[in-house]
């Protein structure tokens, strides 16, 4: 797989999120996917991502950039969105936010195997 294939399975998972498509979820990632040195597997990852819609029902998942190699992806996402209460661990409550997310994928058969993620939580608390 070169990093073009890479890019493309990329956006097309990105896409699943955006639809909120759980059951396609499993073509993008592995069933023992890590989230940040954690194991949570195929459903705990899906947890993970359900929970957050929950949170901002507006959350939409935006590319700002994507860098692939063959068997990686680094990633910055932007997000513009109004999470309902508390966000990492910030009283949000409703209010439209911009941040960022910056991170790292490592594939293998051309699934998610490794998530290692960081959010501009100092982007947040400067517009509250």
């Amino acid at each position: 797989m070169n990093g073009t294939d890479l890019a493309d399975i990329y956006r097309n998972y990105i896409a699943c999120l955006n639809r909120q498509d759980w059951a396609q979820l499993g073509q993008f990632v592995d069933a023992d996917v890590r989230h940040n040195g954690r194991p949570f597997g195929l459903s705990g990852y899906r947890a993970m991502l359900e929970q957050d819609f929950r949170d901002i029902p507006d959350l939409r998942f935006n590319i700002d950039l994507l860098v692939c190699d063959t068997t990686r992806a680094a990633s910055r996402l932007t997000f513009d969105c109004s999470p309902k209460g508390e966000f990492l661990g910030l009283d949000v409550n409703g209010r439209r936010v911009s941040f960022a997310e910056n991170v790292f994928y490592e594939f293998r058969g051309g699934k998610i195997v490794q998530v290692w993620s960081v959010i501009d939580k100092v982007a947040i608390e400067a517009q509250l």
